[in-house]
This record gives structure tokens, C-alpha cells and sequence, in this order.
């Protein structure tokens, strides 16, 4: 019998991840500059991008040079900010045009919201929205580490049901965390104090216990779900049937 694929390609996996992460720093390539703390988001394209105000040493920038963002995927469990993914894109720093700003600033509104975000497409002589031409991207998820080339990264696309699987873990987050705790408790043979949904994709789930040092359990579907529908369907099945 044909074993049922577990987990995301790793670049579809990264992709979402970047979806949903946030810039934290900038460092500046052939400099002794230490890495800065940035803001911003990463666009439809997976592109980080920079919200850049004035006197920041990138604000003047003209000529793309090299730099390294760092990303950081969160998420929020017991009032607590955990880390899903790290990633480290290295590129050249570019303006976004002028006539793309505006869907770029929406886009990255939704996940990182910043008012000076707007201020950047709507005034002259203030905060700037440059993009980082990615050349390679670094990866940190859990047990998994490696390098993607920009052909990768930027071939791949998210997790199509990565809206709904993150509408559907935080419903189950804040009202079923009971039937969480009872579905590890029927795979395990130690004792669950805690328990959360910690990923949820179209290959399957992912059940996390504990905080400082988490057991994650992996249940994958039977066969990958294609619509939103069918994921809330194994997911519920998932948790009534142990």
C-alpha cells in the first residue's frame, strides 16, 4: 500500500511560512554594520518587503545593494509568541515602483499591519517600501534546515488552503482544545498536560504539547485535501474518531 505523503514540499512549506512572517532585521552585505531592525512583510510573490523611514541607513539607497532579511513565523499560543519558522533571504534591495506600491502596501497590511505603510505610497520625503530580488533563502523549521536558490523558492506557492487552515486552527485553539488533548492522549503512552493544533495543511495535521521543550506528533491525511470543505471534514474526523 502507498504510504500517504506526511508534510508539504519543503519549498511550498517555506512559501507559507513566509506568507504569514514578518521582517525582524536587515543586515547590509560588505559592511561591518550589525544587523538593524526592520519592518515590513512579504508581498504575493514571496518578496520581502521594507518599510524603511527616513535617516535608516537603506532609505537613500539607489544602486541594489546586497542584503539579508530575517523572517520570523509566529504563533500564539497561551498569550505566548512561538517560533514555526526562521528564514534568512539574502538579495538586492530595490524601490518597489511607484505603480505597484499602493497592492503592495494592502497586501502586506493583512498580516503586518502598519499605518506607515500608506504614508509610504501616499507622501514624498518620508517612509520608503523597498523589495529584496531574492537570490537565496536560508530555512529554520523545527528539525528542518537547509537552502533554497531563488528558482525554488519563487517557483512554489503557498499552501492554496493556508487562509482556511489558519481560520480553522485558531477555532479549534480557543474552543476545542479538549478534544486536541484527547486525540494525543489515544497516540501517546505519556502523559498530555497541554495540547494545541500547531499546523494544519492540505497533507495533514500537526498536534503540539508542551511549550519549553513540545512533543509534535504529525497525523497525515489519507490522501492530500484539495478544498477548504474536505479539510474541515478530516480535520473533524481527526478529532472525533480518538
Amino acid at each position: 500500500m502507498q504510504q500517504p505523503v506526511t508534510a508539504p514540499p519543503i519549498p511550498e512549506r517555506v512559501r507559507t511560512l513566509a506568507a504569514t512572517a514578518a521582517p525582524t532585521h536587515v543586515s547590509l552585505s560588505g559592511t561591518a554594520r550589525p544587523a538593524m531592525p526592520a519592518r515590513g512583510g512579504v508581498d504575493g510573490a514571496g518578496r520581502p518587503v521594507l518599510l524603511v523611514a527616513p535617516g535608516d541607513p537603506l532609505h537613500g539607497v539607489r544602486d541594489e545593494p546586497v542584503v539579508t532579511v530575517d523572517l520570523s513565523a509566529d504563533r500564539s499560543l497561551d498569550g505566548l509568541e512561538l517560533s514555526r519558522g526562521l528564514l534568512k533571504v539574502q538579495g538586492w534591495v530595490q524601490a518597489v515602483p511607484a505603480d505597484e506600491a499602493r497592492e503592495t502596501a494592502v497586501a502586506i497590511a493583512e498580516h503586518c499591519p502598519d499605518e506607515a505603510l500608506f504614508e509610504a505610497v501616499e507622501s514624498t520625503g518620508g517612509p520608503r517600501l523597498l523589495r529584496v530580488d531574492v537570490g537565496q533563502v536560508i530555512y529554520l523549521t523545527g528539525p528542518e534546515s537547509g537552502v533554497l536558490d531563488a528558482e525554488e523558492y519563487l517557483g512554489a506557492e503557498p499552501d492554496p488552503l493556508m487562509n482556511d487552515a489558519e481560520r480553522m486552527l485558531r477555532h479549534v485553539n480557543a474552543a476545542h482544545r479538549g478534544q486536541v488533548e484527547n486525540t494525543l492522549r489515544s497516540l501517546l503512552a505519556a502523559p498530555v498536560s497541554r495540547a494545541w493544533l500547531w499546523e494544519l495543511d492540505r497533507f495533514g495535521a500537526t498536534i503540539r504539547s508542551g511549550i519549553e521543550d513540545p512533543t509534535l506528533v504529525r497525523l497525515p491525511w489519507p490522501v492530500p485535501v484539495t478544498d477548504a470543505g474536505s479539510l474541515e471534514q478530516a480535520l473533524r474526523c481527526l478529532l472525533c474518531h480518538h
